[in-house]
């Protein structure tokens, strides 16, 4: 993806960025996808490039990652992401946006979402959050060692792109799960991914995203949550890096927030039995489905479970 806008941040930082199907800019609002832990802005493609057909997507690099650069001695926070969000939003002008945050991403849009109750810098939204995909995410740190990131260990002698693959490849399957990985009908997406990992992902960023994401309070946040913003909850059963009992956490916080419909209709998946990387579960069109249905719901509305 190499037809990208680049935003030049006051601190140094670059953000690389794109907005596709941007000749649609009376279409309905526009929607912002925010990655996680390792990822860049194309790893959304598969349904990203679905939804652009009906309004403005927003994918972007996270500071250090992919073409986005940062200051050599860059040690960031969750709020310090977040805020890198807020300048794009506002560079870009939109009065009204809806945010995917996947993972870490999730915990960045709700970052961004607490900016204006912000205990020792609070920082105005000068645009309308109208809906908010929180998927594979948390509201808090996740202290159960059963979870969590766990890469492979840095292999021993030189680094040949041969042992570079196979640390990417042995750090992969907790994205997935085990029948998932290990299915033949898979192998082939498996080495496209691999070959996808190989580039622009630095390990010392890496690093600084997985301490960021230990380190965050949204203690008494979600209260100041409005229920004229639709919440839509995505979370797999099978997830191995972040648990599926977040799902209940956060109807409890955001009583307001709907889950993923299982059914055999459009706006549907067929189970909850999918990894932590959610969009290689099911066909593209299933996951548009779900997401275009979302975004027709009005603020207050009731969804349908």
């Amino acid at each position: 993806m190499d037809n990208y806008s680049i935003l030049q941040l006051p601190d140094g930082t670059q953000l690389a960025y794109e907005v596709l199907g941007s000749d649609r800019k009376g279409a309905p609002v526009p929607l912002v996808f925010v990655g996680g832990v390792t990822s860049c802005r194309g790893d959304t493609e598969k349904i990203s490039s679905l939804l652009a057909k009906n309004r403005q997507v927003l994918i972007y690099d996270h500071r250090g990652m992919g073409d986005s650069r940062a200051r050599k001695d860059d040690s960031f926070t969750l709020d310090t992401l977040a805020r890198d969000l807020l300048s794009l939003i506002k560079h870009l002008q939109w009065s009204e946006v809806a945010l995917c945050g996947h993972s870490m991403g999730g915990m960045i849009v709700q970052c961004l979402l607490f900016l204006p109750f912000h205990r020792t810098n609070p920082t105005p939204l000068h645009f309308r959050v109208t809906h908010v995909v929180l998927a594979c995410t948390a509201f808090t740190p996740t202290l159960d060692p059963g979870y969590g990131l766990k890469f492979a260990p840095r292999p021993k002698g030189p680094l040949t792109l041969e042992t570079i693959r196979e640390t990417v490849r042995l750090s992969m399957p907790q994205n997935y799960d085990p029948e998932w990985f290990a299915s033949e009908a898979n192998q082939a997406r498996i080495e496209e991914l691999i070959d996808r990992g190989l580039i622009g992902r630095p390990f010392k960023t890496i690093v600084q995203q997985r301490r960021a994401v230990s380190r965050f309070d949204f203690t008494g946040c979600h209260s100041h949550l409005s229920p004229d913003t639709q919440f839509m909850i995505i979370h797999g059963e099978l997830d191995q890096i972040l648990p599926f009992s977040n799902v209940q956490g956060f109807l409890k916080i955001i009583p307001w927030a709907r889950t993923v419909p299982v059914g055999d209709g459009t706006g549907s998946v067929p189970h909850h039995r999918f990894g932590h990387d959610y969009i290689e579960y099911f066909d593209p069109q299933v996951w548009y489905g779900v997401f275009e249905a979302f975004l027709q719901l009005r603020g207050g509305e009731k969804a349908r479970m």
